[in-house]
C-alpha cells in the first residue's frame, strides 16, 4: 500500500504532498542491470577524464550548522554546485563528458582502432571532430554543458529550449558558439523536436534524460554527476542518515543513489526526491508503481526542474533506491534561497538558483509536520545531505527573487541572527 502525505491550504506554512515508494527497500541487492548503467568502473572512467580539464576542482561541501538548528535536525551539508567549471551548476560533469565520450566512439569509428580520450580532449583529431554536430534541448544548464563540451572539444552545436526558458539562459548558451533554437511547447516538447532534427540532419543527440531506443548517451552523462556524489560522500567524516535530492527527469538523483548504494550498501542513507508541484513526475510515478508523465505547461519557476516524465534509466535505479518523492511549491524555494543568501547564526551565505533548492525546501516541509517526519525517519539526530545544483544562472531572476545580486550575497559576512 502506497503511503501518501499531502498538506495544502490555508493555514499550512509550507505545503507539500509526500508519496513514499513501494517498492524501496534498503535490503534490495544492487543488481547487475543497475550495474550496466552506473557501476564502478564507468565511474572511474568518467572521474579520470574530468579531473583531467583544465580548471577541475572538487566543489565545496558546506556545513550549514545554524540551518540545521533551524530545521531540527543534527547536521546539514550543501554540495555548492555554482562555481564548477565556470558554468554555475553540475550539469558541466554530465553533458560536456558525454560529448567528449561521444566524439571519442565516433572518431574510434571512423579511424577503425581504439583512440584514447586524452587525444579527444587534446584536440588531435579536430578535423573529424569539426564535422560533427550534437545537440541537445534543455531548460539552461545541460545545454550549456553540451555547448561548453561543443566548444571545448570542437564540434558543432545546436541546441533546443522551449517557450518558458529566459532570454537570460539562452543567452549563455550561446555564449558557448551553440546555435540556439526556441520551440513551441514545453520541455518534453523540445526533446521530441531535438530527436526529430537530429534524425533528419544526422546530428548526435547528447540529452540527460533517456527514452526508449535511446540508452546509452544519458549513461554517461549520469556518470559524470556521479563525480558530484563522490566529491560530496568523501569530504564527510560520517555517512549523511538523508540525502534530500531535486528531481527533473532524474538523472542526478539516480547517480546520487547508485553511488550512495554501492559505498554503502544497506546501510545507504534514505533518500527521498523533490519535485515542483507543477511538475511532479516522481510524485506520480511513485504513486502509479510505474513511469507516469505530468501533461500540461510544466510552469514552475524552478526551470531546470520542469520535466514532466521521468529518464526510464532513473527508474530503474530510483524505483528501488529511491525512498519516496515530494511536491513543493515555488515559493518554498524562494524561501530557501533567500534564506542561504542571509543566512542565520554565522553560517556563510550561499548563492542558490531557483532550480538548486527543492531539496532543502522538501527538508523543511517535512521536519514542519509530524506525520512526514515519521515516514521519512526524520529525527533531530538526523545527517542531511543536499547538493546545491546551480548558482545564479539566470543573474536578473536571481536578483529579482533574492532582492540582492550574487556578488553582493557573496560579499556578506556571516553574522550572528538567531535562527528563526
Amino acid at each position: 500500500m502506497t503511503v501518501e502525505i499531502s498538506r495544502r491550504g490555508p493555514g499550512v506554512a509550507r505545503p507539500f504532498t509526500l508519496v513514499k515508494n513501494p517498492t524501496a527497500l534498503h535490503k534490495a541487492p544492487w543488481t547487475a542491470d543497475q550495474n550496466a548503467i552506473l557501476g564502478d568502473a564507468a565511474f572511474s572512467a568518467a572521474r579520470a577524464t574530468i579531473s583531467s580539464w583544465p580548471g577541475y576542482a572538487p566543489t565545496p561541501l558546506v556545513a550549514l550548522p545554524g540551518l540545521a538548528r533551524a530545521a531540527g535536525v543534527a547536521s546539514i551539508h550543501y554540495k555548492d554546485e555554482s562555481g564548477r567549471f565556470g558554468l554555475g551548476s553540475f550539469k558541466a560533469l554530465g553533458g560536456a563528458y558525454a560529448v567528449a565520450r561521444l566524439l571519442q566512439r565516433e572518431v574510434e569509428t571512423a579511424m577503425g582502432h581504439p583512440v584514447p580520450m586524452a587525444e579527444i580532449v587534446t584536440g588531435a583529431h579536430a578535423d573529424l571532430v569539426a564535422g560533427i554536430t550534437v545537440c541537445c534541448a534543455t531548460d539552461g544548464n545541460h545545454g550549456r554543458s553540451v555547448a561548453w563540451g561543443a566548444q571545448t572539444f570542437g564540434c558543432a552545436c545546436v541546441i533546443f529550449i522551449h517557450a518558458t526558458v529566459s532570454e537570460g539562459r539562452k543567452a549563455a548558451i550561446a555564449a558557448y558558439g551553440a546555435e540556439v533554437r526556441r520551440c513551441a511547447g514545453n520541455y518534453d516538447d523540445s526533446v521530441r523536436e531535438a530527436q526529430q532534427t537530429a534524425s533528419r540532419e544526422g546530428w548526435f543527440v547528447v540529452s540527460d534524460t533517456s527514452y526508449p531506443g535511446y540508452m546509452e548517451i544519458p549513461k554517461d552523462v549520469m556518470q559524470g554527476y556521479e563525480l558530484m556524489a563522490a566529491e560530496a560522500f568523501e569530504a564527510l567524516s560520517e555517512p549523511p542518515t538523508h540525502v534530500f535530492l531535486q528531481t527533473g527527469v532524474g538523472g542526478m538523483a539516480a547517480a546520487v543513489a547508485a553511488q550512495a548504494k554501492r559505498r554503502w550498501g544497506e546501510g545507504r542513507p534514505v533518500i527521498v526526491l523533490a519535485d515542483p508541484d507543477q511538475s511532479a513526475c516522481w510524485v506520480d510515478s511513485y504513486r502509479a508503481g510505474a513511469p507516469t508523465p505530468v501533461h500540461g505547461d510544466l510552469d514552475t519557476l524552478m526551470a531546470g526542474l520542469a520535466c514532466g516524465e521521468v529518464s526510464a534509466l532513473a527508474w530503474q535505479i530510483l524505483s528501488t533506491h529511491g525512498d519516496a518523492a515530494m511536491a513543493v511549491p515555488d515559493a518554498a524555494a524562494v524561501e530557501m534561497m533567500r534564506r542561504l543568501a542571509d543566512p542565520v547564526a554565522a553560517d556563510p551565505p550561499l548563492v542558490a538558483g531557483e532550480s538548486a533548492v527543492a531539496g532543502l525546501a522538501a527538508l523543511f516541509a517535512a521536519m514542519d509536520d509530524a506525520e512526514a517526519r515519521a515516514a521519512l525517519c526524520l529525527t533531530s539526530a538526523a545527517r542531511v545531505l543536499v547538493f546545491g545544483t546551480e548558482g545564479d544562472t539566470d543573474p536578473a531572476l536571481y536578483a529579482e527573487l533574492v532582492g540582492a545580486d550574487a556578488a553582493t550575497v557573496r560579499a556578506r559576512q556571516p553574522h550572528r541572527r538567531a535562527p528563526e
